[in-house]
């Protein structure tokens, strides 16, 4: 499979704080990777970095053969991201927002991947409605149709299911699987480790920057069966960060 997520010793540093230290991985073609980690580990500031937000201190990060700081516009032309706490045009409608998108990415004949974005999530009675009305949890689903709409190679999510339903979390869910069978690599960072373990392929966990696992899902369960039969993600979570032995 084609390697769609490149990152080869990348490191992060905000004056004397290092957020993320020579990090290495690849994220194939219809894989997805769950990104786990405590809180400060790091997982945002790769996901910004990677998508562009902030420039890397060190090492490189490319998007489907596109290297981040050479080649921006055509990293993020084949990027989507959608951030914990997605930035939208509170003035504008939810078919606003999806006309929008398309301008900026200049996809053409937009309306009919539009409508069925709309209705997969579950849009259709809001499309006129201003987001500034909506719920967090649509505000979300029209954050994630709008990454979507132009079929990026490469969809990174941060918190992505955090004020959803259930019925909005499911259709989230089974469009991640369904992005990833049609040949997009998709990276998810989430405290929900249950999620993390059911959904993705691939797993890495960052602890104060560094790597600490980084291989496929089922190796990582394989491994710790072997000492706790039965292991979840969570027991392999805990094992490898020590987190529930610190405050």
């Amino acid at each position: 499979m084609t390697d769609m997520i490149c990152i080869n010793n990348f490191s992060k540093t905000y004056n004397d704080f290092s957020a993320v230290r020579n990090l290495t991985f690849n994220v194939a073609a219809g894989e997805i990777l769950g990104l786990v980690g405590p809180n400060g580990a790091g997982k945002t500031t790769l996901l910004r970095t990677l998508s562009g937000i902030v420039p890397p201190t060190q090492g490189s990060l490319s998007v489907a053969g596109h290297d981040i700081v050479q080649n921006p516009l055509q990293a993020k032309q084949a990027l989507g991201y959608i951030p914990d706490e997605p930035h939208l045009f509170e003035s504008l409608t939810v078919w606003e927002h999806l006309e929008f998108t398309a301008a900026a990415y200049r996809v053409s004949d937009f309306k009919t991947a539009a409508e069925a974005l709309l209705k997969l999530f579950n849009l259709d009675e809001k499309r006129l409605h201003v987001v500034q009305s909506l719920s967090r949890g649509m505000r979300q689903k029209v954050a994630i149709a709008c990454a979507y709409l132009h079929n990026p190679q490469v969809i990174l999510f941060d918190e992505p299911l955090t004020g959803l339903d259930p019925a909005g979390i499911r259709s989230i869910k089974q469009s991640m699987q369904e992005r990833a069978s049609q040949g997009a690599a998709v990276i998810i960072s989430s405290h929900l480790l249950g999620m993390i373990e059911t959904l993705c392929s691939h797993l890495l966990v960052l602890h104060h920057g560094q790597c600490l696992y980084f291989g496929g899902m089922a190796d990582a369960l394989q491994t710790f069966n072997q000492v706790k039969k039965d292991s979840s993600l969570e027991d392999v979570f805990f094992s490898i960060t020590h987190a529930d032995n610190e405050g």
